[in-house]
């Protein structure tokens, strides 16, 4: 089962998506629907049968922001954070081979559109939650272990 949680910013981000897809882009894509029906025979007009598929993708997404937006816990920074990973940290870790990676630990509603983002579910977050800079982290993931090495932790708007 997924963490239900999220950060102010992703939390932002999904509440301007939702306000623009109901205020914005659905009134829209009604008239267009409106307007392709009053044409005659929906069955060879394309744009109504686009624009109606749109109109379902576009409540399927409100229906699914509604119910995520209303089940989500947002998690602000606490001062008493500083200095080991928790939620919303930006984290550089570091392996023997010299390979470093960094990223921000979020909720898994953040993570898309983000190549520099993983979900607090992941085994890497879970690994090093809790943990110190300077720290030596087994990381088990399906493709095996690894040891890393934490190098920094931040927390930093973004």
């Amino acid at each position: 089962m997924r963490a239900r949680l999220i950060t102010q910013q992703g939390y932002d981000k999904l509440k301007e998506e939702l306000d623009f897809l109901w205020r914005k882009e659905r009134p829209e894509v009604t008239q267009k629907v409106t307007w392709a029906a009053s044409l005659g025979d929906r069955s060879e007009n394309a744009d109504y049968q686009y624009n109606k598929k749109r109109l379902r993708e576009i409540d399927r997404r409100v229906r699914y922001l509604r119910k995520c937006i209303d089940e989500l816990g947002v998690v602000n920074y606490a001062p008493e954070q500083e200095g080991k990973v928790f939620f919303g940290a930006w984290v550089e870790i570091e392996n023997d081979a010299g390979e470093i990676k960094r990223f921000r630990i979020v909720g898994y509603d953040e993570i898309f559109e983000r190549k520099d983002y993983i979900s607090i579910d992941s085994p890497m977050a879970r690994g090093l939650l809790k943990k110190e800079v300077g720290d030596e982290v087994l990381i088990r993931t399906p493709a095996g272990e690894a040891y890393w090495y934490i190098n920094k932790i931040e927390y930093i708007q973004s």
